[in-house]
């Protein structure tokens, strides 16, 4: 399988190349220059791996939740490439990237749970909870949210707090977590080699989907109403 992948939802820039099980990528932190680092990014990916668009099999981009022009910068780029080489996508949520990623480089860690919170600004988290499978996958628990930090609800496991939500909202969430939670790590974001492995992995389970379904997920109801009440006047 051949897929290419990309993640822009947050500082985090990204494209990874998945052939075979391999994955090789390109990673940058960067303040709003994803638009000029992504395609440089992809071009080079294909470049060395000697292959056109035309080649893959299909493409995998995170679809959010994240920042809303990062989310559309993600959305944008695969969308061009899916329409002009007829291919399918995979939509791979940014929080199970940050799980996976996690699960990906921590292959003996004892805790399978990951408790995933993202800054969302304005008093609220993106949240999403993640076991890691028998296979070594994120699946998710439950559904993502957007919610206040006062209002999270912990599931009954243990495990490890993942994102920049634990670092704006360390007190509110230690304290609903009572006790599921040992440790947390901040400095963890979502990789293009994380939405490349979930997105073979939802191909191989026949969930790609065409081009004009893979839209991105805001979470937050009136972004989304916003972003369909753009269209409708376009």
């Amino acid at each position: 399988m051949k897929l290419l992948a990309v993640e822009t939802a947050t500082e985090a820039c990204s494209a990874a190349l998945y052939i075979d099980g391999e994955i090789t990528e390109r990673f940058s932190l960067t303040v709003n220059e994803h638009t000029k680092l992504i395609l440089p990014m992809i071009d080079t990916l294909m470049s060395e791996a000697g292959l056109i668009p035309q080649q893959l099999d299909v493409l995998a981009f995170g679809c959010g939740p994240g920042s809303f022009t990062g989310v559309r910068i993600a959305t944008g780029v695969i969308q061009g490439i899916a329409f002009g080489a007829d291919l399918p996508v995979v939509p791979i949520s940014t929080l199970a990237a940050i799980a996976q990623d996690y699960f990906d480089s921590n292959d003996n860690i004892e805790q399978h749970t990951a408790f995933t919170a993202m800054d969302a600004r304005m008093g609220e988290i993106f949240w999403g909870v993640y076991n890691r499978d028998e296979q070594g996958y994120a699946a998710l628990i439950g559904k993502e949210v957007v919610t206040l930090a006062d209002d999270i609800e912990f599931p009954d496991l243990t495990g490890i707090g993942l994102g920049s939500g634990w670092g704006v909202y360390e007190e509110n969430l230690m304290l609903r977590s009572t006790g599921k939670v040992k440790r947390y790590e901040i400095d963890v974001r979502p990789r293009a080699r994380a939405i490349a492995r979930l997105g073979a992995r939802a191909f191989e389970l026949g969930l790609a989907v065409a081009v004009e379904l893979a839209m991105p997920v805001y979470l937050r109801d009136k972004v989304a109403k916003t972003e369909a009440e753009r269209k409708n006047v376009g």
